[in-house]
């Protein structure tokens, strides 16, 4: 089974634990709205692509951990659209979920969302109960604070942050955690794939600065975002050309830091492929 079909596979495994005549219909509802159809399920493949290329001996289990990845992060965005943040009314080229369902199930489903990612965990855990424990751990790390993805956003409401630890926090964590869950998901050594997740965040978050600063309908989001909520950003301090080049910079750097292991040819022919989306396409015509 291809990488995005297993994705999406336990993704819908673990929305039809939560969509049951017993659950309240408005919030089996909004789950299942926040969740499909979805974005590029970059995160959870690259969760499964570094279990491949480290051997993937329990497929059970880093198909639950990609499947967290990305329910943690589509809680992140289900929270991040709500009013008290970037009121955006629109995610992923449709109506976000407060905007579909009221702000308080949206906070509800953000909460639920979590939980759901825990749950899809320890219900595979009995497959290798060993390496439950270190992948729990990691995600949290990934997600929570001082350095996960709620300290990204806590970031937001502060004066003047530095843009790395924003950054690391914002969008790299849960990088991190996708390719060293992946590893400890296959029963590998975590260590060795920090470097790439690290990496590919920064990536991913200055290409998203470019993004929101030439606003691109490529987005599926609101765009022009950082610069009218002040926050700070790869463009406003480096300006277009210097974030762009910046971009390109990680990328071979995403590409080198690939530990050896038996699958590292593929996997760097993944990230190049991966990071050929990422900048904006205008930008990257002109570039040409």
């Amino acid at each position: 089974m291809v990488l995005a079909s297993r994705v999406e596979a336990a993704l819908q495994a673990a929305v039809d634990r939560a969509d049951t005549p017993a659950a309240p219909p408005l919030l089996a509802k909004a789950l299942r709205y926040a969740v499909f159809p979805g974005g590029a399920r970059v995160r959870p493949m690259l969760c499964l692509a570094v279990a491949q290329a480290c051997g993937d001996d329990q497929p059970a289990i880093s198909d639950a951990a990609a499947a967290a990845i990305e329910l943690m992060h589509c809680a992140s965005l289900v929270h991040d659209d709500l009013p008290c943040f970037d009121n955006a009314a629109t995610r992923r080229g449709k109506p976000s979920v407060h905007s579909m369902y009221g702000e308080p199930i949206a906070l509800l489903a953000g909460d639920a969302l979590i939980v759901m990612a825990i749950e899809r965990l320890a219900l595979a855990g009995a497959v290798a109960p060993l390496r439950l424990a270190p992948l729990i751990g990691t995600i949290a790390r990934g997600v929570g604070a001082p350095h996960g993805i709620v300290a990204g956003q806590a970031w937001e409401s502060e004066p003047n942050p530095e843009l790395e630890l924003y950054h690391q926090a914002k969008t790299g964590a849960l990088f991190v955690a996708a390719t060293m869950s992946g590893a400890i998901a296959a029963g590998a050594d975590a260590g060795p794939w920090r470097a790439l997740g690290e990496t590919l965040g920064a990536a991913y978050q200055v290409a998203d600065d470019l993004l929101d600063a030439v606003q691109s309908a490529e987005c599926g989001k609101p765009v022009g975002q950082d610069a009218l909520l002040e926050r700070p950003s790869a463009v406003a301090t480096h300006g277009i050309k210097g974030a762009l080049a910046q971009l390109n910079a990680l990328v071979e750097q995403a590409v080198d830091s690939v530990p050896p292991c038996e699958g590292a040819q593929d996997m760097r022919a993944l990230v190049r492929l991966t990071a050929m989306r990422l900048a904006p396409k205008q930008l990257a015509r002109s570039a040409a």
